[in-house]
């Protein structure tokens, strides 16, 4: 069962949700992947934990709707968080509330973010949808299709993001250590996704199926 055997206003209703909640994590993202933390002696980001979510709402929406509404969204989603990205890291750059001027000077590092986050997200989504649909339609179990989405479209958004926004970056740090964050960025995602999105994504999904069997069966029901 799908979205798309319910009517055009619920079908945009639903769209529109994951459309914001995609803008919601890419924000999120973008502000925390300026928190760096050590995990068990390795340099990350706070970003790593927040980001899969995304990957969730996507595989969602491409076994719900299809693969060409989940672009869709993805489509929707792009510019309008670059922007807010931007707006929300100059605001809160290195993770303190500097004032409503600091939007009056453009900020290149913060920009360089948001715009690396602005094509990692499109390729890396794009890629995701791709292999989900792919694999949802070559395996008979629930879990393959969220699962190699997540090791394609994680790898190939990890590289994209780091090298984008840190390769000789401005942040001493970050220029230095790029790639090991890269790296231990991709392995905490990746255990994010497989130990606890992936299960959450069959949790979801049955859910909403159930939701949306009830939400039919009622009127027939009157």
């Amino acid at each position: 069962m799908s979205i798309q055997s319910h009517p055009q206003s619920r079908e945009s209703f639903y769209l529109s949700l994951l459309v914001a909640f995609h803008i919601v994590v890419v924000i999120a993202s973008n502000y925390l992947v300026q928190l760096p933390i050590d995990l068990f002696g390795f340099h990350s980001t706070w970003g790593a934990f927040s980001f899969p979510f995304i990957f969730l709402a996507t595989d969602l929406t491409v076994r719900l709707i299809g693969k060409s509404q989940a672009r869709h969204v993805i489509t929707r989603a792009m510019i309008p968080a670059l922007i807010a990205s931007y707006v929300v890291s100059v605001l809160f750059h290195e993770g303190q509330f500097n004032g409503f001027g600091s939007l009056g000077e453009f900020n290149t590092f913060v920009f360089r973010i948001a715009f690396a986050s602005f094509a990692a997200y499109v390729l890396g989504q794009l890629l995701d949808v791709q292999v989900f649909d792919r694999m949802r339609r070559s395996y008979v179990q629930w879990w393959v299709a969220p699962a190699a989405a997540s090791v394609a479209g994680q790898a190939f958004d990890t590289a994209a993001f780091f090298s984008i926004a840190f390769w000789r970056s401005s942040n001493p740090f970050m220029a230095a250590n790029w790639i090991e964050i890269a790296l231990v960025d991709y392995v905490i995602k990746l255990l994010v996704s497989l130990l606890l999105f992936v299960p959450m994504y069959g949790i979801a999904l049955n859910a909403i199926v159930r939701m949306m069997k009830r939400g039919t069966a009622l009127p027939s029901a009157a």
